[in-house]
C-alpha cells in the first residue's frame, strides 16, 4: 500500500483577509460609507466608486471559496480510491504468490490440524529447497486438480514406503510418527509403493480416516503440484477462536 502523502490532498489556505470597508473605527462607530475631510485629505479626491473597486466583498469571497470546495472534495476521494485499489492488486499479488489461506474443511490430520481450521501456506518455502519429509503442504488433488489437499509428506523421491502390521517404513526402517492420532488398522496385507523421481507419497495424520495416496488412483503428488508449505493455524475451528500457533 502506498504511503499517505499530506501533498496529495488540496487544502485551501484560512488566512484571514483584510478589508477596507465595513470597519470598526476607534470609537466603535459602524462605517456608513461617508468619507471624512481627515480622508480626503490624506488619500486625495478620488472617486469613491474607484476606490470602492479595488477591495472584494466578503460575500464575493465566500462564493470564490465554496467554488473550490467540490474541487477539494473529488480530488480527495480519488486519492482514496486510489489507496484502496493499491491495496487490492497488492493483497491479489500476496496470495496468488507469497502466501495460501485455507480452511480445511475435514478430519483426516486430526489431531495436528482439526475439522474447521484456518491455515496460513507459504508458497515459496520450496523456493531454494526441496519438500522434506513429515512437511505438511497443500497441493492440487492428483486425481482431481479443481480441489486442494493438505497432508503430510512421507516419502520423497527414491524412496520405498512399506505399510505392514499398521505401521509404515520408509527404506526398511520404521518411520517415528508421535504425530498420528491413533494407531494404523492392519488391512492384513503388506503395501509397498516406490516413489518416483520428482513426486511425493502423502498420508494424513488420522490413518483411519484419511483419503491419500494408499487410495488414490494416481498414488503420488507431483513436485509442481504442491502449493506451499503449512506455517501456522490462526483460527481454531474446534473452539471456534482465533488462535495463532506453528503447525508441524
Amino acid at each position: 500500500m502506498s504511503e499517505y502523502n499530506k501533498n496529495d490532498f488540496h487544502t485551501e489556505d484560512d488566512g484571514i483577509e483584510f478589508l477596507d470597508i465595513n470597519y470598526i473605527d476607534e470609537n466603535n462607530d459602524e462605517y456608513d460609507g461617508h468619507y471624512d475631510s481627515h480622508y480626503d485629505s490624506h488619500y486625495g479626491n478620488q472617486d469613491s466608486s474607484s476606490r470602492r473597486s479595488t477591495v472584494s466583498t466578503p460575500t464575493q469571497s465566500r462564493n470564490t471559496s465554496t467554488k473550490n470546495k467540490p474541487v477539494s472534495v473529488v480530488s480527495e476521494i480519488i486519492s482514496y480510491v486510489k489507496i484502496i485499489v493499491i491495496a487490492i492488486v497488492i493483497a491479489f499479488v500476496f496470495t496468488q504468490y507469497v502466501i495460501v489461506n485455507a480452511q480445511v474443511p475435514t478430519g483426516s490430520m486430526k489431531n495436528t490440524i482439526m475439522e474447521g481450521d484456518r491455515l496460513i501456506g507459504f508458497r515459496l518455502a520450496y523456493v531454494f529447497s526441496e519438500p522434506q519429509r513429515g512437511d505438511i503442504v497443500i497441493f492440487k488433488f492428483p486425481d482431481d486438480e479443481s480441489e486442494n489437499y493438505v497432508k503430510r509428506i512421507i516419502g520423497v523421491p527414491g524412496d520405498v514406503i512399506q505399510i505392514t502390521d499398521g505401521h509404515v517404513y520408509v527404506n526398511g526402517e520404521l518411520s517415528p510418527e508421535s504425530y498420528i492420532r491413533e494407531a494404523m488398522i492392519d488391512t492384513g496385507t503388506e503395501q509397498t509403493y516406490i516413489v518416483p523421481e520428482d513426486s511425493y507419497f502423502m498420508l494424513g495424520d488420522n490413518r483411519n480416516s484419511s483419503k491419500d495416496s494408499r487410495y488414490w488412483v494416481n498414488t503420488f503428488v507431483q513436485r509442481k503440484k504442491i502449493l506451499a508449505k503449512v506455517v501456522f493455524r490462526y483460527y481454531d475451528g474446534e473452539n471456534k477462536r482465533l488462535d495463532f500457533s506453528m503447525i508441524k
